[in-house]
């Protein structure tokens, strides 16, 4: 009985890995990033504001927030937190930057050697509020420095997110009301 049991969660397990990611984003141009970021501007803790569904994120989180710390090596500390009424889940991964000049694509991974693209394609000048996609189509996040952006900030995001192709209807948005704990 127990070898059945492992046999059926590897099968499930390998179903759900297997099973693809959408492509969300009807646009036909490419997707471009902003000019320029600065990393140590960027670092710091992000809540998340609005995504598009994904396999790897729990749907019942209240709370989702996102840390970054620059490492000496050049690369950049990742550290996803989940807070549910039930509790904290967290993920701790690592970026490397792609683009040297702008610094405005990245590549994440949490499950080294594999890494997906991270592209900064908005961000407001005060570093307030950012929305972050990837190539494909696939994923969106934006992102902001307190639970909820500003009307202005928000407008602006949606209005991007509207503009690149991607359903706004379709947006995840995770309450905040439960604070993160320190990390």
């Amino acid at each position: 009985m127990m070898r059945c049991c492992s046999v059926f969660v590897v099968v499930v397990c390998f179903a759900c890995a297997c099973t693809p990611q959408p492509v969300y984003r009807t646009g036909s141009a490419s997707l471009a990033t902003v000019n320029a970021v600065d990393l140590g501007r960027y670092a710091g803790r992000w809540y998340e504001i609005h995504r598009l569904p994904n396999g790897f994120e729990d749907a019942d989180c209240v709370t989702v927030t996102a840390d970054y710390t620059l490492r000496e090596d050049g690369r950049v500390g990742v550290v996803n937190t989940c807070v549910k009424p039930s509790g904290v889940t967290r993920s701790a991964g690592v970026a490397r930057v792609v683009d040297q000049n702008a610094r405005a694509r990245l590549e994440v991974s949490f499950f080294r050697p594999f890494y997906g693209d991270y592209w900064i394609v908005d961000l407001t000048e005060d570093y307030s509020a950012a929305l972050v996609a990837e190539p494909a189509g696939k994923y969106l996040w934006v992102l902001g420095r307190t639970p909820r952006l500003s009307a202005r900030d928000s407008a602006r995001m949606l209005a991007k997110i509207k503009a690149l192709g991607y359903p706004v209807d379709k947006l995840i948005t995770p309450a905040n009301t439960l604070p993160p704990p320190p990390l």
